[in-house]
């Protein structure tokens, strides 16, 4: 599991799913509810992956595009 990957979990808020992942990951379980569904992974490296992208969706959604302005001129040096 990479830390950054818990850590940021860790500071969601209660109640949300990568918090619940989290908490069940720290705990050593593998079952984890949150909002009223239960899931069961098959083990702590799935339920790590699953966090991971939980993480990468939500960076990727905060990631703002990046623009390139280029610029181009007809005039001749030389």
């Amino acid at each position: 599991m990479d830390p950054a990957v818990l850590a940021w979990a860790l500071a969601q808020p209660a109640g949300s799913r990568a918090a619940a992942l989290a908490a069940a990951f720290t705990g050593g379980t593998t079952r984890v509810s949150f909002e009223g569904r239960t899931v069961e992974y098959r083990s702590l490296d799935e339920l790590g992956r699953a966090l991971a992208v939980l993480r990468g969706a939500e960076t990727s959604a905060a990631r703002r595009p990046s623009v390139t302005l280029a610029s181009f001129s007809r005039e001749r040096t030389g």
